[in-house]
């Protein structure tokens, strides 16, 4: 059958036909379909499970499936091919990397390494497995101050590659890190003048943030939180609206969630083109079923390089509460 569906062009058939389409080659492959909050709304609909990069991480270790199909950005579906080495491991398009993970070359960091003796390195998941390899814990915004707890307070800390989250943690906590100088562009560009004019247009809105974004927009979040924790959050408050700034992406489980709650995407300057995660944008359905049907763009890791990694993502869920 799959020979059948690959003759035709996904561009021919609706998302109605590509959902029957996927749910076909699924259970011929014994697939299972791992999509991340800030993938198109048809990506989220038709995947097996939608989430952060933790509870994704968990699902890529504990499942029956052959094949893992992981809509979302590269490192996401690199980590679990270093958690599943004996199975195949698809991704829509193997160019929708992150240029947070991109912006911590791996000579580089070692370098920084040295320069900080002594220091456990704790790295966020948005990261190459690189430099996974060279860290001692990996951490997610779900899970890092669970992790910070476990950490003696006169331990040093090395923590990379996003800086704005590193900050938030050191202050949160007291604690002094080196922060390599990472960011994530969509978090990193909201600004707390344009934060600042939408919170007076909207005084009936709660403003909740992810701690990527800078500090000064932070300081007027009401809630700060992982992707997953301002789902929650949003859920849980009897707030009736939301400024949201994360990646609008989100927007739409927490729409599913909350039909009768209003969500506004954080704004930004009319003429910024960062406003949303481009990388992730770059899953759609048809390139989900073509990747099916072809058994490709597929996910390899070297082996010495994945035993590498594999400690620090252990260790970080042997860490992690649940």
């Amino acid at each position: 059958m799959t020979r059948d569906l690959a003759s035709h062009s996904p561009a021919t058939f609706s998302h109605q036909e590509l959902f029957q389409k996927i749910g076909v080659l699924k259970k011929e492959m014994n697939a299972i379909i791992l999509a991340h909050y800030y993938t198109v709304p048809e990506i989220q609909q038709v995947a097996d499970i939608v989430g952060d990069s933790l509870a994704l991480a968990r699902a890529a270790e504990k499942n029956d499936a052959d094949v893992i199909v992981f809509a979302g950005v590269y490192f996401m579906a690199e980590t679990a091919k270093i958690l599943n080495p004996d199975k195949q491991v698809l991704m829509p398009d193997a160019h929708a990397g992150c240029p947070l993970a991109d912006s911590c070359p791996a000579d580089e960091f070692r370098k920084f390494k040295e320069q900080h003796p002594g220091s456990i390195v704790i790295t966020y998941i948005n990261s190459t497995a690189e430099i996974k390899a060279l860290s001692d814990i990996t951490c997610t915004s779900s899970n890092v101050e669970h992790i910070i707890r476990q950490i003696p307070e006169n331990q040093q800390i090395i923590f990379g590659p996003d800086r704005n989250l590193g900050a938030y943690i050191a202050k949160k906590f007291n604690r002094e890190m080196a922060l390599w100088q990472g960011y994530c562009y969509v978090h990193d560009d909201f600004s707390e003048e344009y934060m600042l004019k939408v919170c007076s247009e909207q005084p009936d809105a709660e403003l909740i943030a992810h701690p990527e974004c800078q500090e000064e927009v932070l300081r007027h979040a009401v809630f700060v939180g992982s992707t997953k924790a301002l789902l929650d959050y949003t859920v849980s408050s009897s707030c009736r609206k939301f400024i949201v700034a994360t990646e609008p992406g989100i927007l739409y489980e927490m729409q599913r969630r909350s039909p009768g709650k209003l969500f506004l995407p954080a704004p930004k300057a009319l003429d910024n083109h960062r406003g949303v995660c481009t990388q992730m944008k770059q899953n759609t359905l048809a390139k989900l079923y073509q990747c099916m049907v072809n058994r490709k763009p597929e996910i390899v890791v070297e082996e010495t390089l994945r035993l590498e990694a594999l400690g620090s993502i252990r260790r970080m869920l042997q860490m992690s509460p649940g």
